[in-house]
């Protein structure tokens, strides 16, 4: 994906003081720093031969190759420094930092206080600005130092996990395998002996948590979920859901993870979203009333229908 003109200028900008900078940089290595293929970065690497810098030369193109395997650029000096940090950027990367300091049981915290520290000094105005604003993270409490004190013993841990989606308390046995924060809120990821697999579990909906006297034990293929593509991952088993919402039910776009989210105009959407499970899909159809309804497949609308018409015959029950 080559993304938009503004996205390749910077990746371009980016790119010549990347190489400059190192004594030697290979083109498949450029290529997964800036999330990008190989042809794409030959493509830009070929767009910068069209780069003409005006000074000290009236014509001054930028020199660089790619033969071997291995980017070489030279003749762009007044372009190889790293690009500066606007004052939203840099407070923006500033309140990042201070949130993930504030994270109990956090390691390397004393590495993390010295890039905070380069940073501020780096970054002028921004600091002040950075100052004015704070974050609080849901990160889990004391529940992130039991998660933490079970990954250091190497234990399986016993967990009353609220589902969400199906409003119940679930037991489960989990070996954690790592500590994650996703997107503001602190997970839990491990391999749950009920689920027999891989899963994600929110700290703030882990209502009780035992450290278990049992070694925790990953299997060999388990292997840990990519959360930088986010956190929604439809498999081939799930049920496609559509639903549109009046204004009032724009809540449930921010509340569920959502394939894809369009805009109906006058305030409605259309919300496509992914699960095994319908029977959640089918009270939230229910309590949304005006709000908005489920419009696919058709299966399910049928078993909502089916559903309004028991409750509204217990109505007219004596």
């Amino acid at each position: 994906m080559t993304g938009t003109s503004t996205e390749r200028l910077a990746r371009l900008l980016a790119l010549v003081p990347y190489v400059m900078n190192r004594p030697s940089v290979a083109v498949d290595q450029a290529a997964g720093v800036f999330g990008v293929s190989e042809k794409q970065l030959i493509d830009d690497l070929n767009l910068l031969w069209c780069v003409e810098l005006r000074a000290p030369d009236p014509y001054c193109p930028i020199d660089l190759s790619y033969e071997g395997g291995e980017i070489i650029v030279s003749e762009a000096e007044s372009i190889s420094r790293p690009l500066r940090l606007q004052v939203d950027e840099a407070s923006a990367l500033l309140v990042a930092l201070r949130m993930l300091a504030d994270i109990p049981g956090l390691r390397d915290r004393d590495a993390l206080s010295r890039v905070i520290a380069k940073l501020e000094k780096a970054a002028g105005d921004a600091t002040s600005a950075a100052g004015r604003l704070s974050v609080q993270v849901d990160g889990g409490g004391d529940m992130t130092t039991l998660v933490r004190q079970a990954l250091d013993l190497g234990r399986r841990v016993h967990l009353t996990y609220y589902v969400q989606g199906r409003d119940e308390n679930t037991e489960r046995d989990v070996d954690p395998m790592r500590l994650l924060l996703v997107e503001g809120q602190a997970y839990l990821e491990g391999w749950c002996r009920r689920a027999e697999g891989v899963r994600l579990f929110r700290l703030d909906r882990i209502a009780d948590l035992k450290i278990l006297d049992v070694a925790a034990r990953v299997p060999a293929e388990a292997e840990p979920r990519d959360v930088e593509v986010g956190l929604f991952q439809p498999s081939p088993q799930d049920v496609r859901v559509t639903i549109e919402l009046a204004p009032r039910g724009r809540w449930v776009a921010d509340r569920y993870p959502c394939e894809s989210v369009e805009e109906l105009g006058e305030g409605r959407l259309r919300v496509v979203l992914r699960t095994r499970d319908t029977r959640w899909l089918r009270a939230l159809g229910l309590r949304l009333g005006d709000q908005g309804r489920v419009t696919g497949p058709p299966a399910l609308v049928a078993e909502i229908h089916a559903d309004a018409e028991r409750a509204l015959a217990l109505y007219g029950s004596p």
